[in-house]
């Protein structure tokens, strides 16, 4: 395909996105406006210059809950100070092989790694944050030549997504603007527009230009042949200004699609979220925002009401400091100045309806869900099953989400890294046992594993009931296999390979253990043989004793 008609495909491309985005730019502007005022770009040119934008919040509860859960979210799902996913095979049985789990435990480690050292844990709490306002986020992942990974989040207004039949996102475009010593640097002076070039001739650097950037699936994918032109999803990046349709800026592809588009909640075959804790709150917050307004109209006008007094007092200056003197002629009408109306709101009725309003905002952002432990109402501590127990419940309300998050966003960054890691040749030499296996990803996060609870829950109480029937000696405890309990707990909480000992080793030291208990046995009986033979040789026959009687005999 000739430049000039892809440019033309890419513009048309555009122009629909743009339209299928249009229905959600009002309600998205209504939530940044009483929750994150700086959050959203809904023209090209649109920048944070420092202009006024918080005039609509009074009461910050819904900022506030937007940070909690933010903060909860990472923690729960995805924390940089402790693993919070696994690699296992499709197959279950590989798992009982030592040296598979070793591998596996360190390719894990080395993803881990990457993510640590490039910027995936600066951006990921942007996109988080992102997805609980609009209800869908958008993360950029490239290659980088000093941390394998680099992460660039998108706000709200600022991109375009479309999905395929399966309903996955595999088309982007975000448009924006760039400066010329960004355009100059990021691609280079022979690829942008003569009028950009003029700017950088002149000095003029800081002169902004547009900018369009496409990730679409390539057509002509073709994974038999190397080369970056054949990979899965093709990428341009161009200037619309610029009218030579042949020019790029940049042109290259992808193996896997690069930008992850996690979304709260959808509705059929929409492409954007439908519903999200800040469209879930936007009216309460909203109606908050009122209510704290006349609350403080009614205070001000009982405590600064408007007054009424005699004609004498007027172009007269008149003291309200404490303390003050006002000195008038009084006529007809002596009671000085005195309120127009006497104010006396009712400030405990309206204290209880704004608690109400600001309980129902947390409900929806799942406040108490993160802070479980500390807004739990009662005595503290309570005991550890208790806790748990409570947070097990609320956690599962968030099952659907975490498998949107983990669908969306966790499955596609842990694998595009692993692709990264291997065509980088950092990874180890995969045991035989796995060439060609499947591998899928396990999260062991702790909303992840609130979700499988189920699942350890179950062991912990078949142990315990085994272990009272035997103490009750109404059991043998040979109906408990507590070799595969311990195996399956492991596996369930992520245990590292290292702490629990591989079955054939474990039958090997059985079998050495049973073989020198009965090395032991044969022993002892050799030596009670021993001591009886030489017992007897010892014995006399004048006694009166069983040899003496059987020796008489003969």
């Amino acid at each position: 395909m000739a430049d000039t008609v892809l440019r033309d495909f890419y513009q048309r491309r555009v122009s629909s996105l743009r339209t299928e985005r249009q229905s959600f730019i009002d309600h998205w502007k209504s939530v940044a406006e009483f929750i994150k005022p700086r959050r959203g770009r809904f023209f090209t040119s649109d920048r944070n210059k420092g202009d006024r934008r918080w005039a609509s919040i009074i009461n910050s509860r819904g900022t506030q809950a937007l940070r909690i859960a933010r903060a909860g979210l990472l923690s729960g799902t995805m924390s940089p100070s402790r693993p919070w996913f696994l690699l296992v095979p499709y197959d279950k049985a590989l798992l009982e092989n030592h040296a598979v789990q070793t591998w596996l435990y360190k390719v894990r480690d080395i993803i881990l790694e990457v993510f640590n050292d490039s910027n995936f844990y600066n951006m990921v709490p942007t996109l988080l944050e992102e997805l609980v306002l609009f209800g869908t986020g958008a993360m950029f992942h490239v290659d980088d030549f000093d941390d394998v990974a680099r992460f660039y989040t998108h706000t709200a207004g600022s991109y375009m997504i479309d999905q395929n039949e399966r309903f996955q996102v595999r088309t982007f475009a975000r448009e924006y603007e760039a400066t010329v010593e960004q355009l100059i640097g990021q691609f280079g002076k022979s690829n942008v527009s003569m009028s950009v070039k003029d700017k950088y001739d002149k000095g003029d650097y800081g002169a902004w230009y547009p900018v369009v950037h496409i990730i679409t699936p390539n057509p002509r994918a073709d994974a038999g042949r190397v080369g970056i032109r054949n990979a899965a999803f093709r990428s341009a990046y161009y200037e619309p200004g610029n009218n030579d349709k042949d020019k790029f800026l940049e042109q290259s592809g992808f193996y896997e699609f690069p930008v992850y588009t996690p979304r709260w909640e959808l509705t059929g075959e929409d492409i954007y979220a439908t519903n999200c804790p800040a469209m879930t709150a936007l009216g309460d917050i909203k109606g908050l925002q009122m209510e704290e307004r006349r609350k403080a109209q009614a205070i001000d006008k009982q405590v600064n009401p408007p007054l009424h007094g005699p004609t004498s007092l007027q172009n007269r200056p008149v003291s309200s400091l404490p303390g003050g003197i006002n000195l008038y002629d009084t006529g007809p009408d002596s009671r000085g100045l005195r309120p127009v109306y006497e104010v006396t709101p009712d400030l405990r009725g309206m204290m209880e309806d704004i608690n109400a309003v600001e309980r129902r905002i947390d409900d929806a952002f799942y406040v108490n869900l993160f802070l479980a432990i500390t807004a739990m109402e009662g005595i503290q501590p309570r005991n550890q099953m208790e806790l748990s127990e409570r947070n097990q419940e609320r956690l599962l309300q968030l099952g659907p989400v975490l498998e949107q998050l983990h669908g969306e966003l966790l499955n596609q960054a842990v694998t595009r890294v692993f692709n990264q890691c291997d065509r980088a040749g950092v990874l180890p030499d995969a045991p035989k046992e796995l060439q060609s296996k499947p591998l899928k990803v396990r999260y062991i996060s702790a909303l992840a594993m609130a979700q499988r609870a189920v699942a350890t829950t179950g062991i912990e109480r078949v142990a315990a009931f085994t272990t009272s029937l035997v103490a009750a000696q109404l059991s043998d405890g040979k109906k408990f296999n507590a070799d595969q309990a311990v195996g399956e707990y492991a596996q369930a909480i992520g245990t590292p390979p290292g702490i629990i000992v591989p079955d054939d080793i474990v039958a090997e030291q059985r079998q050495a253990e049973q073989q020198a208990a009965l090395a032991q046995q044969q022993t002892e009986t050799m030596q009670a043989l021993a001591n009886a033979g030489q017992a007897a040789a010892n014995s006399k026959l004048d006694d009166d004793n069983v040899l003496s009687r059987f020796a008489g005999r003969s």
